[in-house]
């Protein structure tokens, strides 16, 4: 268990004041306690500021394997699989919501709506907390959309972590309906405008790139597994090959034909016990949507104009200019 407690020198302010007139109107009950880090730009929300050196000094174990992606890039897909390996393929355990199997460190920040009129929707976010996930039983399995600078400094040489990656288009058209999913979020901006917020970084979890690259320039270390989530539509069994040798699993032709029936797209998106279906009996979401909607490579095609697949091509070449981190945008072959 790592016992270093690290200090941070981080600043938060408020950024309501800095955004435009348009995107206050766009996202009414988004900016209530909004904050930007410095330095990083990160941005979430004050009750997360306030604990920022709680989150960064979390105690490790040997055991634990952290999942860390930005918001949409295949998270629930790839903890669940975890979850499996680690759990010996145990398809009783698994009969219980994921939220509860696996921790989501940050979760309890998240909320931007008032506890004592909405009980009911809080109580979903304190149904994980610090004290919470420190009681449970090992191997533990903790996802967090957290930068890796803004996370433990002991991950670096305890535990494991599995870190994901997708093409930034598709994680905008999935982001931008997943805001839509959200009703307390009051989303009313359209796709071009979410597209444009998204890249000048004003959304929860931004900046993109400088989230994703960290990522990529930790891909060689010894404790850091990089996933592509489009090589997991490529060929997820090759990709749960690489996960079971990163934790040092083996697994039977049955256990594994197994697991890549149980993580079909359509499997997941069918298991309450992942698909976040009682969200909507809680009036968290919005019955017309689903937190699981697609999945594909490549739909990004079916929501941007030639003019705004222009700029985004634009955006995405300039960021990635001085690295060789490169993106699939599209697969011929995908389950």
């Amino acid at each position: 268990m790592s016992n270093e407690v690290v200090e941070t020198a981080f600043r938060f302010s408020a950024i309501e004041k800095s955004l435009s007139c348009e995107f206050r109107a766009d996202f009414p009950n988004y900016l209530q306690g909004l904050v930007r880090g410095d330095p990083g730009g990160f941005v979430l929300t004050q009750k997360y500021a306030d604990r920022v050196d709680v989150y960064r000094n979390v105690p490790l174990r040997a055991d634990d394997v952290w999942i860390v992606t930005f918001p949409k890039c295949g998270t629930t897909w790839v903890q669940e699989m975890v979850w499996m390996i680690t759990h010996n393929f145990d398809t009783e355990a698994c009969k219980q919501p994921l939220t509860q199997r696996s921790a989501f460190l940050e979760l309890p920040t998240l909320p931007q709506f008032d506890v004592e009129t909405m009980k009911e929707q809080s109580d979903i976010f304190n149904s994980m907390s610090l004290e919470k996930m420190e009681a449970m039983p090992s191997p533990r399995v903790i996802k967090s959309h957290l930068p890796l600078y803004l996370l433990p400094s002991g991950l670096a040489h305890t535990g494991k972590v599995v870190y994901v990656a997708r093409n930034p288009k598709d994680v905008i058209v999935s982001y931008f309906n997943h805001h839509r999913l959200f009703a307390a979020m009051k989303c009313s901006a359209d796709l071009d405008k979410f597209a444009e917020y998204f890249m000048k970084d004003e959304l929860y979890y931004s900046p993109f790139f400088a989230h994703i690259l960290e990522g990529w320039a930790r891909k060689d270390d010894a404790n850091v597994l990089f996933l592509f989530y489009e090589d997991m539509k490529r060929d997820l069994r090759g990709e749960m090959n690489k996960v079971c040798a990163f934790l040092d699993k083996t697994a039977s032709e049955e256990q594994m034909q197994m697991l890549l029936k149980h993580l079909h797209f359509d499997s997941m998106a069918n298991n309450r016990f992942v698909n976040e279906e009682g969200l909507k009996e809680i009036q968290l979401t919005d019955k017309g949507l689903n937190f699981m909607r697609k999945g594909k490579t490549g739909d990004w095609k079916n929501h941007f104009n030639p003019d705004m697949n222009r700029r985004l091509d634009e955006w995405i070449h300039k960021s990635l200019e001085a690295s060789d981190l490169k993106f699939t945008m599209e697969l011929d072959h995908q389950d």
